[in-house]
């Protein structure tokens, strides 16, 4: 959907004028006084939009001479204010670079210079070696707190963790379901590698020696990140892997070591975490609710069950191998629930209120490997049941060979002159990068073997869709969408959209290609800004270049001859429409629901914690229109986590119709359980989106009916717009699900602060939630 509403060249290059680049770059400059101050607290959203510096759109018209910014925020000593006179000279030549930034410089560095390193796999330790142990309801001993997170107050303590305390926080089914795994993480400052763990030979890892430490870069020639202006789970790169199995609960013990000083971000992000994992079927309490932070110098306990949905009423005396998980000896262990709904893939990363695009962005995130008896991850298991995907079978284990199995975290970035990573944090249409990363290295090549490969590929960009081919034309084999395998594999020779937070599994046969030669992955997708996808382009214009720089190749795949071993896959080249797992039945629709994702959101809500903006703060960027009846939808409202917007009946099926606006695209994830598409525009869906999915792209003006169920654990989840500028501006609502005592809705609003987690009611519950 091309459009020309706008100023078509949005990327400025180092040939263009000299005077609209030193205008953007003052532009630049001036805009990152209010990014900063923003990620610093030193001023607030509610304070732009107070000060007129807001179009009538919600978008923040282009600023120039600013002073500091110096205000009061939690946490921080107030120091001066500026007038608001200070602030309003304005710049209008930055209004064609979606970025907010000049061009990104690769400091003379040619693309495919350096190997793509394979995520690095988080271990896995015996719970017994968690101090302290992990219990139920949130561990409230009191720990002194940093003067620099409560105003310079000393004297104070807190909980050494996050979690809310209580039972409406304790962990569901704990005792049934109680941790066999521990992974312990930190998210702190990036800082060099020097325990990488790909969990593969060399070979498999184009050449790159484990043992070597691995620098903070996007590539070895590019700088050195700061430490503040990159912030990764245990604070290195490449991208950390969590593998896990059905029926293995884990409890995932995550850190904040970010610094206590609100200021030392490198201008964007904020210090307080959330962890969402993306989209587990568990409890709320370890969901990665946007409101349940926690702070500098404490923990969080996710436990993270790993069941089948369904495990209370289908299959519970777990007699079916199809519903299982491999056994260390290669065999199945069976598991209550629903065969149907496998998961495979998955990724986790921050969930912070306001704040979850900057904490992104920052490289807070990593994936997911679940493995079941049907995704076995060992392809020589063959007893009828194993699918036998790409994978490999040398670990010995009988599942979790990564050998030919790859993540790739495709995220679009920029860097300011210095190479250090930048944002605009004020770009409300979308934040667009300049330069393509794969695992958190700039346009690099993999060697592969001449045999089949799966890629386990995730969209981790902010605002950027993707459309994904070879450069070659050749074809490919889709085998999952989202965490999920579809019903019938679906052969390709370029993917469907790749929205934000969506993940599509393939299968490349690289036995078609000799030793030496190579294909490239190319991006398709253009874009003109970041409310959403423009043209998509072919190949042939891909690899010739357009005005977005991050179209064309940005993923070189070097064959380098006959595999050690014979491929043992299944060869789904030969059988390009190959069964995996069919959708589950559904039962009967209890309710429909309508919500409509549109700008010129209102806020009618003033708590100073849990809403964006504030009443009385006029129209903002983003919101959503809900109806609980299925019809029309009433006011489009900015977030509110203390607003319960839909509170759907346990163990019921809904029907949920998501509308989009016109010149938007929003990429929509409902937490919790996977849905099924019912139309498209009332056209049945493509077979690729045919599967369970999370994620659902509205496109321009489109909608999407989906239905889903809501069984098994309760508490309060939400539903947001994946363009992560977005949902931080203020497209998310909270639907709570009532399982019964003591999860009956309407929950109590969890308020964290570094002193302990309180709580109040709702600030509003919609009409027939």
């Amino acid at each position: 959907m091309a459009r020309k509403d706008r100023d078509d060249s949005i990327w400025l290059s180092e040939h263009s004028d000299k005077r609209r680049i030193r205008d953007a770059e003052n532009a630049r400059r001036n805009r990152a006084e209010i990014t900063k101050a923003l990620s610093h607290g030193q001023i607030s959203r509610r304070e732009l939009v107070k000060w007129g510096l807001f179009t009538g759109a919600g978008i923040l018209m282009p600023i120039g001479g600013l002073n500091p910014f110096v205000r009061p925020a939690q946490g921080q000593t107030a120091t001066t204010a500026p007038s608001r006179s200070a602030i309003l000279a304005t710049n209008s030549d930055n209004q064609g670079i979606p970025t907010g930034l000049p061009a990104s410089p690769t400091f003379g560095v040619q693309r495919f210079s350096q190997p793509m390193p394979r995520f690095d796999v988080l271990p896995r330790h015996a719970v017994s070696t968690l101090n302290p142990a992990p219990q139920a309801m949130s561990n409230q001993t009191q720990q002194p707190v940093d003067p620099a997170l409560v105003g310079g107050r000393t004297g104070l303590t807190g909980p050494i963790e996050g979690r809310p305390p209580g039972a409406n926080w304790a962990h569901q089914r704990f005792t049934q379901f109680s941790p066999q795994v521990a992974i312990e993480v930190t998210t702190k400052p990036v800082t060099t590698n020097a325990t990488y763990n790909p969990a593969v030979t060399s070979d498999l890892n184009s050449g790159i020696n484990p043992a070597t430490p691995i620098p903070a870069k996007f590539h070895p020639s590019f700088p050195t990140q700061n430490a503040n202006r990159v912030w990764t789970f245990q604070g290195t790169f490449p991208p950390k892997l969590t593998q896990v199995r059905y029926g293995e609960p884990v409890l995932f013990r995550h850190h904040n070591g970010l610094p206590t000083d609100i200021t030392n971000n490198g201008g964007f992000g904020r210090f307080t975490l959330t962890t969402h994992e993306h989209n587990a079927h568990h409890g709320a309490e370890n969901d990665g609710f946007t409101g349940a932070y926690f702070w500098p110098n404490q923990f969080y306990d996710y436990h993270w069950p790993w069941v089948l949905a369904g495990f209370t009423s289908i299959n519970t005396g777990a007699t079916d191998p199809r519903a299982g998980a491999p056994s260390d000896s290669g065999g199945i262990n069976k598991v209550p629930g629903d065969w149907h709904e496998t998961m495979s893939t998955h990724w986790f990363h921050d969930h912070m209120f306001t704040f979850t695009d900057q904490n992104v962005y920052k490289c807070n995130a990593g994936m997911n490997n679940i493995y079941s008896s049907l995704d076995r991850g060992d392809e020589s298991v063959n007893d009828g049941v194993n699918l036998r995907l790409p994978s490999g079978s040398s670990n010995g284990k009988g599942w979790g060979n990564l050998d030919f199995d790859v993540n790739l975290m495709l995220a679009d970035k920029a860097w300011d002159a210095n190479g250090q990573l930048n944002m605009d944090n004020i770009a409300f249409d979308g934040f667009l990068g300049d330069q393509m990363t794969v695992n958190f290295a700039w346009k690099p090549f993999f060697n592969v073997y001449a045999r089949r490969y799966r890629f386990r590929i995730l969209n981790a960009s902010v605002s950027r869709f993707f459309v994904l081919a070879l450069s070659d034309s050749s074809r490919f084999v889709q085998i999952a969408n989202d965490g999920n395998l579809l019903p019938v594999t679906v052969p390709l020779t370029q993917t469907d959209q790749l929205g934000i937070a969506e993940r599509y599994d393939i299968v490349i046969d690289f036995s078609r290609y000799s030793a030496g030669q190579t294909v490239d992955m190319v991006n398709l997708q253009v874009h003109q800004d970041g409310r959403g996808p423009a043209d998509i382009v072919s190949v042939a214009q891909a690899l010739a270049g357009t005005s977005d720089p991050a179209v064309g190749a940005f993923l070189r795949f070097k064959v380098i001859g006959p595999p050690p071993h014979p491929d043992q896959s299944v060869n789904l080249t030969a059988n390009p429409q190959t069964a995996l797992i069919p959708n589950p039945t559904l039962p009967a629709t209890a309710r429909h629901r309508t919500f409509q994702f549109d700008d010129n959101g209102s806020q009618n809500q003033n708590d100073p914690v849990t809403t964006y903006l504030g009443n009385g703060q006029g129209v903002g960027p983003w919101g959503i229109a809900t109806s609980n009846t299925g019809g029309s939808t009433g006011e489009t409202l900015q977030a509110d986590f203390g607003r319960i917007s839909s509170q759907p009946g346990f163990a019921t099926a809904e029907v949920w119709t998501l509308q989009g606006g016109s010149g938007w695209d929003h990429p929509i994830h409902i937490h919790f359980e996977e849905g099924q598409i019912l139309n498209r525009n009332g056209v049945a869906p493509s077979p690729a989106e045919s599967g369970r999915k999370d994620v659902y792209r509205l496109r321009n003006d489109g909608s999407v009916t989906l239905k889903m169920q809501f069984r098994d654990w309760g508490g309060m989840f939400m539903e947001h717009c994946h363009n992560t500028m977005h949902e931080d501006n203020a497209m998310l609502l909270r639907w709570d699900l009532d399982s019964g005592t003591p999860f009956l809705s309407p929950l109590p609003t969890p308020i964290s602060k570094p002193t302990g987690v309180t709580f109040q009611a709702p600030d509003e519950i919609l009409p027939d939630a």
